[in-house]
């Protein structure tokens, strides 16, 4: 059965943008990032190759995949399939207008 973990940073990136929707926008606006994200990542439990190859230069971030989270098509969930423990590790969740290969560097 695969796994599926979140990252600490990936964690902490949910909660902030959930926060940022709370304090700027609507209640309800953060609670349906929670749950699209949840979605998102639940997903690739049935599905884990279906997120997009990274292009990224660093060899650390070979492997990672993304995907966007659904209902916020400017976000971006990015993930590693971690096939020798049999775990899909969630590892950070981002607007796509963010430098995405040093915001994953420096959470790698």
């Amino acid at each position: 059965m695969t796994k599926l973990r979140f990252s600490e940073a990936a964690a902490l990136s949910i909660v902030e943008q959930s926060d940022y929707f709370h304090e700027k926008a609507d209640p309800a606006l953060a609670l349906r990032w929670e749950a699209s994200v949840d979605e998102a990542a639940n997903s690739l439990l049935r599905f884990p190759y279906r997120g997009a190859p990274c292009r990224f230069r660093s060899p650390r971030l070979a492997g990672v995949r993304w995907i966007f989270v659904p209902g916020f098509p400017k976000h971006m969930l990015f993930y590693r399939i971690e096939a020798e423990a049999d775990c899909i590790v969630v590892l950070k969740v981002a607007h796509g207008a963010r430098d995405l290969e040093a915001l994953l560097a420096e959470s790698d």
